[in-house]
């Protein structure tokens, strides 16, 4: 009996010194991950979508609570005014699992100024083709933030890559979400973009 209470005992403290020395790690190289996913998935999709801002857009940041989640928007000056952001929104129903991406959106008129898929799970050489083919984000440039985004076997406005329309629809949820975030969160994001100049 004793040999199990001190089994429990030691497994108890091994346990304890494992799960802080994990949560510490954790919290040390959190800010470091951040700064990595910036640089290397999302930077090179905000640097093309917001591509003529005189600033860094990827430096130039500010956070928003949204309920519960915390969003990150990035801001583009052009022309000496600070016009233009863009976010993370996730796409849902690909044929591998959630889209992400980064969408733009110009504050003047609320118009996407681009998109940019950063992450997925979709088959390479077919459903890739969201992030890799220019003229699929392309034609999401100067769509209204008024309606939302469908491919056009949906009666909407996207051509849907040929053999990943599934791909196609999620990206097009996640410009639809995007417009929902951006709608809600218009008046703080206007207030915020205020500061750069």
């Amino acid at each position: 009996m004793r040999e199990m209470i001190k089994m429990v005992i030691v497994l108890t403290v091994l346990s304890s010194f494992s799960g802080g020395l994990l949560a510490a790690l954790r919290d040390g190289t959190q800010a470091r991950i951040e700064n990595q996913q910036l640089e290397f998935v999302k930077g090179p999709a905000i640097r093309k979508i917001l591509e003529g801002a005189s600033n860094n857009p990827v430096a130039d940041r500010f956070k928003i609570m949204d309920g519960e989640v915390e969003r990150s928007f990035f801001v583009g000056v052009v022309d000496g005014k600070a016009s233009r952001i863009a976010f993370e929104s996730f796409g849902k129903g690909g044929f591998g699992g959630d889209v992400g991406l980064m969408v733009g959106v110009n504050l003047d008129d609320d118009k996407l100024v681009g998109l940019g898929v950063t992450t997925h799970s979709e088959t390479p050489g077919m459903g890739s083709k969201a992030k890799d083919d220019p003229g699929f984000g392309a034609q999401f440039v100067g769509l209204s933030t008024e309606k939302p985004i469908q491919v056009s076997k949906d009666g909407g406005q996207i051509s849907a890559i040929s053999g990943a329309t599934i791909t196609s629809r999620a990206v097009c949820s996640g410009a639809t979400e995007a417009i929902r975030i951006y709608q809600k969160l218009k008046p703080q994001l206007m207030d915020k973009v205020k500061a750069f100049k």
